[in-house]
């Protein structure tokens, strides 16, 4: 976001007063009686202090997100490109596409993915996929944004874990992990061009798993990534998000950014789901799941 106009600065000089005391000689056998003393000006109470402006936090991050198209390479990702510099510390505001929780409080369902819920799933799911409609629920939970302010997001998991993942949000929710963004993934998310800019956490979408054949753990919705630019998957030279390379760096300790050890990885583990930033063979730091791959 562009700042807004500086303030002017105005000088202005002070007056100064000076009072002058005449005295009066005697000079004969009368005197003129002597001048009253001057009343004393009333003194104006000492303003009171100026409390210091609150603390707005780091400047929200100026890139414009899903508009800077990258070429397309053989393997259907976007070009691998460098980091633009107002994402190297992300921070963006969360909109709210759902109803944020009006106390601020942690709050959390689980239902069925009623037909409305599967229109707008689109193409992520269909009856090819490994898991029916009817094993799979619509859950949601509120999370805490960059912003600092609570939220409401949404994930389609395999119904078998959905608590478990609530008592993982909760336990974050709880400790002020930020997430940007958790939203379902739609048609128009698989039909966008790529622009390596993308920080949605998200469960289910029926795909392969990279690079392989065979269904990736986020088909059975047993699988969430999260905060994935600031957790990047990277293998050889594929980094995904593809401007997320300077979160190659795990040393950086920016709000987000998940560390082995840190609570969400103890969180995730607690409930039997693995880390995909502790395999050996590449690193998928935003990606935990309950089946280990």
């Amino acid at each position: 976001m562009g700042l807004g106009p500086a303030a002017a600065v105005i000088r202005g000089a002070g007056l100064l007063l000076v009072a002058a005391l005449l005295a009066g000689c005697s000079g004969g056998t009368t005197s003129e009686p002597p001048a009253a003393s001057p009343t004393p000006s009333p003194i104006s109470p000492a303003p009171s202090p100026t409390a210091p402006p609150s603390d707005p936090g780091p400047a929200y991050s100026d890139w414009e997100l899903g508009v800077h198209v990258l070429p397309r390479t053989p393997d259907g990702y976007g070009e691998i490109r460098p980091t633009p510099k107002p994402l190297r510390v992300r921070r963006f505001p969360t909109k709210d596409l759902l109803p944020p929780p009006a106390d601020g409080e942690f709050h959390a369902s689980v239902g069925p993915v009623t037909d409305a819920i599967r229109q707008r799933m689109g193409e992520t799911w269909s009856p090819a996929c490994p898991v029916a409609l009817a094993d799979l629920a619509y859950v949601n939970v509120s999370f805490r944004g960059f912003d600092g302010k609570a939220h409401t997001g949404e994930l389609v998991l395999a119904a078998k874990v959905a608590d478990d993942v609530v008592s993982v949000f909760r336990a974050l929710f709880a400790a002020g992990y930020p997430i940007e963004e958790m939203r379902l993934p739609t048609t128009a998310d698989l039909d966008a061009p790529p622009t390596g800019d993308g920080n949605d956490t998200a469960a289910l979408v029926c795909r392969a798993a990279r690079g392989q054949t065979s269904w990736s753990a986020h088909a059975y919705g047993l699988a969430i990534d999260v905060n994935p630019f600031l957790n990047p998957y990277h293998k050889g030279d594929v980094v995904l998000p593809e401007r997320a390379s300077a979160y190659l760096d795990r040393s950086r300790t920016q709000p987000g950014i998940i560390h082995a050890g840190d609570l969400v990885v103890r969180e995730f583990a607690r409930i039997g789901w693995t880390w995909g930033g502790s395999w050996s063979s590449l690193k998928d730091y935003q990606h935990f799941s309950a089946t280990g791959r």
